[in-house]
Formats: structure tokens, C-alpha cells, sequence
């Protein structure tokens, strides 16, 4: 997605923030919230569009379209300039904590004077908020669990943000001459659903170049330190965390040290801890630099990190595992497991269009699937009980009558047929219930269920809800399991094991969603999934045709939990894909 896209909806969105804490017009607010979501979901750059082409874009009219004209002639929107100046810049911090949107944040600045996160964690400690129109006896343990979720994440920005960071500094060093190989390591490379700061190596005999490619990249914001090894920088995001910016560490290693100082910036930490130590019991020394004999000093190995690890007797370890959570004794017993890759993946069994919430129509979705090479594709629109959505019965027939026509002219016009499920992401309702009967659930391919709504049920209730859903005949993948929101909505209370052992039993797959918000199921429950018998889907739950290079993120998460292909129903060919949706039949 390009970065200027990004940069736009951040602004739309944040002006909708404040349209609400100011007392706008909450219709409005929504406009600009919608037009966020079509600009960050644009399959094209905004920058440099003009106002009439601007407004072709779902959801941007002429008021939104000459904001961001301005913003690109002048770096700046003055409206969204007036009401920062109005309100306080601690109010909209307090909208990240989780269950405590513009809204709320609104009412306890005007009505307590509450203006920061810090100021409304006393409040609560002091008993302030007892009493408040809206804040019940369970909110301040609420409260209390948000604000310090939003705390521990608050240095922290989402994935995609730190990777689009890491891409245009890749990019920028990569083409500096004399730069051999550069690419980004540290949590990044890892998959961590959040990064703290972006790490970047790079290969070359002499570093200067390399480093004046960094320091003169736009939306540097301040150089921390510059030297011949290593030179940090921040750079401007246009998140929220971290003040709007991120660290950027560069490494520049001598070509011969690229396998050994990749091993060494990848980390985690704990993982090189277990791995120096078999290189110690083995007499050998292992650093950045290298592997050498411990006693000689000589160089053994260096130039690749294969030859690192097998040196040590170890398979080669893929980075999103390296956690010491079992891969160092998987490795030396030469198990590694052949992870899934985005390469495996056949088809996408969650999307929706503009006939819900998405951006992108029945065909551009589809033409986006097609150009992906995928086999297949689900559209999953949102089902009625979602209210908002306004959908119909009679509007999901007509969209599946498109879609069966659709496919009939992919299968006529020369080019590769393509598999189009009808399908749609269904509501667990509190009591487990969903939006339709049997009758016409069984007239859709694929049947996608979510929480959408009472996030806080207590656990045995939310347990009982998920179990219920697992065994509708019509439900084939719980979607987002934990319904959680990186940042700014937290896991729901869940007994897992009953999940994992219902879904098992019932042939129901867990998704893995993709999107840099979600993540979930998150990387530390898939291997006990996995192990209890359960089948995955890593989907995307795409709202644009941008959205589908979002399955990066759920493959990395998925490498994560130590999946492989044959776990992932999204790997198989259509065929076996189906006979696994003929659920109960």
C-alpha cells in the first residue's frame, strides 16, 4: 500500500476522532471514517491525484476530496488544525484505550475535565468515574485493564506499519551503491503482531553511502546517531504510537559476516542465548561476526546463516520460530516442520465488497484474486444481524447470481478458470445463535462466523457461545477468534481448550486473520490448536483489493504457531476444499 494512502486515512480518521470528542455531527464523523477506510484500502497512490479523480474513489466526496487537495499541496488540512488546537492532544490518546471510543473520551473531558490517559487512571483509582451516565459498576476494572493494555502497547506500532517503514529504507539503501544485500531483521522479520523499533542489515565493503541513503530518506525526523556500523534514525509513521514515528536502526556488516550478523540482529534474544550455548558445549564461539573455534580463534563459518546452524548440528531455523519456545531441540534433532508459505495458499475464504462494508466491488474483488493466481475465491459479505450493514436475503441472492455469472465468464474468456464461493461472515449472536435457519444457511458455500458485539461476556457464557456455533451445521470457520483489536480491544475471556476440542469434533475451522489489526488466532494458541486436531483457514477478511496482500501477515503469524500446509484448508485444491464444507452432510 503506498505510504501516502496510509498517511491520508490516518488524517480522515483522526478528524473524525475529533469530530465526535468536539460534539459534531456523528453522521458526518462516520462519512470521514468511511472515506479512511476506502483511501487505505485504494488499490492505487493517492499522491498527486486531483479533486475529480480523488472523488472516484468509494466514499470520498467534494468536501473529503478537497481536504486531502489541501493536504498535498500544503502538508497540512486546516479544519483538522482548528479542532487539534481545540482539544487537548491527550484526549484522543485516551481513544485507544480499549471500550473507551471518541464518545466516551468526549463525555469524561467535558464533564470531569479528564485530558490524558494518566489523568483518567487517577480518576479511576479515586472512584471519579462512579456514577457517570454510562460507566457502570464493571467499568472501572475495565478501565483499569484497557489503560494498561494501552500503556504496554503504546511504544509499540501494528506490523504493516513498521514493514511499510522497512520497505522504503530497504529500498533506499538496497540502490546506494556498493550495497550488496539489504533486508530488514530484528521482531520484524520475526512476525511480532507489534514492533517496538524496525532493525535493518545490509552487506558492503564501505558503509557511507549506505548511511547517507538513510539519513536523507523522506520522513526522517531526527537522526539519532550516525557511525560507520550503525547509524538510527526516526521516521515519520503517521501512527499514533510513539509520537507519529519510529526508530530505525541500519547495521552494515562486511559481506563475508551477512549469515552470522543475520543470525545474531534476527534474534529473539532467548533463541541465540540457547543457540550460543551448544556452541560452547561444542568449544566453539558464536557472535555477530561469526562462528569461530573457541580455543584457536580461527573463522569456521559465516557468509550464510545455513551454514551457521548446521555447523552447530542444527537445521536451519525459519525466523518467525525463533522464540526458545522448542525450535533449538527441534533443530538439532533435524525436526523442523516444512511451515506453510504464502506460495501454499490457493484461495482466499474471506472478503466482502461494497455490498456490506468493503470498498471494492463483487469484480474488482475477484479480478484481484485472479491476479494473485488464486484457485478459488470467497466473497463472505456481512449477514443481517451486523444492523448496520442493512442487508437483505433477497440482496445476498442477487449477489449470488453475479457471482455465478461472474465465474461462467472467467471459464469462457481463455484465460484460468476460477472456483467463486458464495458465501457470508455470519454473527454469533450472545446465545451462539446466528443471523439465518438452516434452510438458507445451507444455500451458501461457505459460512464465516464472528463475534461482532458483547465483548465481555464472562468466560463460561463466552465459551458456551463459541461451542454453539462450532456445532451449527451451517457455520464452517469461526472468523477472528478472540475478536480482539491490536491496540485498542482486547481478547475476549474464553475457555480455548473447549474451542480447540469443539472445532475438532464438529469439523469446524479456526481462521487465521490476517489483518494487521486482528492477527488472530494469535501465534501462541495455533500450535495447541493444531495439536488438538483443529483444521485453519488463513484468510485476509479483505474490505479492498489492497487488503489481499494483507495474508503475509497471517502466514508469518501461522509460521508462528509452527503450522503446516496440510492443517490449512485454504492450501487444498477445490475439490477437497469442498468436500470439507459439505459440514454435518
Amino acid at each position: 500500500m503506498a505510504r501516502a494512502n496510509d498517511q491520508v486515512a490516518a488524517l480522515l480518521q483522526e478528524y473524525a476522532d475529533l469530530l465526535l470528542i468536539s460534539g459534531g455531527d456523528p453522521f458526518r464523523a462516520r462519512n470521514y471514517e468511511k472515506a479512511a477506510k476506502s483511501v487505505a484500502g485504494y488499490g492505487h497512490d493517492v499522491a498527486g491525484l486531483g479533486e475529480a479523480q480523488l472523488r472516484r474513489i468509494p466514499g470520498v466526496g467534494a468536501s473529503i476530496a478537497a481536504k486531502i487537495a489541501q493536504f498535498q499541496r500544503t502538508g497540512t488540512i486546516a479544519e483538522l488544525d482548528e479542532l487539534r488546537a481545540a482539544i487537548p492532544d491527550g484526549v484522543r490518546e485516551m481513544t485507544t484505550i480499549p471500550a473507551l471510543g471518541p464518545k466516551r473520551a468526549a463525555q469524561l473531558y467535558h464533564e470531569l475535565g479528564i485530558a490524558s490517559i494518566d489523568e483518567l487512571a487517577e480518576a479511576v483509582e479515586q472512584g471519579r468515574l462512579r456514577g457517570l451516565r454510562g460507566f457502570g459498576a464493571r467499568s472501572e476494572e475495565r478501565l483499569r485493564h484497557g489503560i494498561a493494555l494501552a500503556r504496554s502497547l503504546g511504544q509499540r506500532v501494528p506490523i504493516h506499519v513498521a514493514d511499510e517503514t522497512a520497505q522504503r529504507v530497504v529500498a533506499a539503501v538496497g540502490q546506494a551503491p556498493g550495497c550488496g544485500r539489504c533486508e530488514p531483521a530484528g521482531s520484524l522479520r520475526r512476525f511480532r503482531d507489534t514492533i517496538g523499533d524496525v532493525d535493518v542489515l545490509a552487506a558492503a565493503a564501505d558503509s557511507a553511502a549506505l548511511m547517507d541513503a538513510l539519513v536523507s530518506l523522506p520522513g526522517v525526523t531526527e537522526v539519532i546517531a550516525r557511525g560507520d556500523a550503525k547509524t538510527s534514525v526516526r521516521i515519520g509513521t503517521g501512527h499514533p504510537a510513539q509520537g507519529g514515528s519510529i526508530q530505525v536502526d541500519l547495521r552494515v556488516v562486511p559481506a563475508e559476516c551477512w549469515g552470522a550478523a543475520l543470525q545474531y540482529f534476527t534474534g529473539s534474544q532467548a533463541h541465540n542465548v540457547a543457540v550460543r550455548e551448544i556452541a560452547v558445549r561444542r568449544r566453539l564461539k558464536l557472535s555477530e561476526y561469526g562462528l569461530f573455534d573457541a580455543e584457536t580463534g580461527d573463522l569456521i563459518v559465516s557468509r550464510t546463516e545455513e551454514e551457521v546452524y548446521a555447523r552447530l548440528g542444527m537445521d536451519w531455523v525459519p525466523p518467525p520460530m525463533r522464540e526458545d519456545s522448542g525450535e533449538v531441540q527441534a533443530a538439532l534433532r533435524h525436526e523442523i516442520p516444512r511451515l506453510v508459505q504464502e506460495r501454499d495458499i490457493r484461495g482466499d475464504l474471506h472478503t466482502h465488497t461494497t455490498l456490506s462494508d468493503g470498498v471494492g466491488t463483487l469484480e474488482e474483488m475477484v479480478a484481484a484474486g485472479r491476479a494473485r493466481g488464486y484457485e478459488y475465491l470467497a466473497v463472505t459479505d456481512h449477514a443481517p444481524n451486523l444492523f448496520m450493514q442493512r442487508m437483505t436475503f433477497e440482496k445476498m441472492l442477487e449477489q449470488r447470481e453475479r457471482l455465478r455469472a461472474l465465474e461462467r465468464r472467467l471459464a469462457s474468456d481463455g484465460g484460468r478458470p476460477m472456483t467463486l464461493l458464495h458465501g457470508t461472515e455470519l454473527n454469533i449472536a450472545p446465545d451462539g445463535t446466528v443471523d439465518w435457519p438452516a434452510d438458507i444457511l445451507a444455500g451458501f458455500d461457505i459460512c464465516v462466523a464472528s463475534v461482532h458485539s458483547h465483548f465481555d461476556q464472562p468466560r463460561a457464557e463466552m465459551t458456551r457461545r463459541f461451542l454453539r456455533a462450532c456445532e451449527n451445521p451451517g457455520v464452517h470457520v469461526i472468523g477472528h477468534p478472540l475478536a480482539r483489536r491490536i491496540g485498542s480491544r482486547p481478547p475476549v475471556d474464553v475457555d480455548l481448550a473447549e474451542v480447540f476440542r469443539a472445532c475438532a469434533a464438529t469439523g469446524t475451522a479456526l481462521e487465521i486473520n490476517s489483518h494487521p489489526e486482528r492477527l488472530d488466532l494469535p501465534s501462541e494458541h495455533i500450535r495447541a490448536a493444531a495439536e488438538a486436531g483443529v483444521r485453519f483457514a488463513i484468510d485476509t477478511d479483505s474490505h479492498a483489493t489492497g487488503n489481499l496482500a494483507f495474508l503475509r501477515y497471517g502466514i508469518g503469524t501461522a509460521q508462528r504457531g509452527w503450522l503446516t500446509p496440510d492443517l490449512v484448508i485454504n492450501t487444498w485444491p477445490a475439490g477437497r476444499l469442498r468436500e470439507f464444507l459439505r459440514k454435518g452432510g
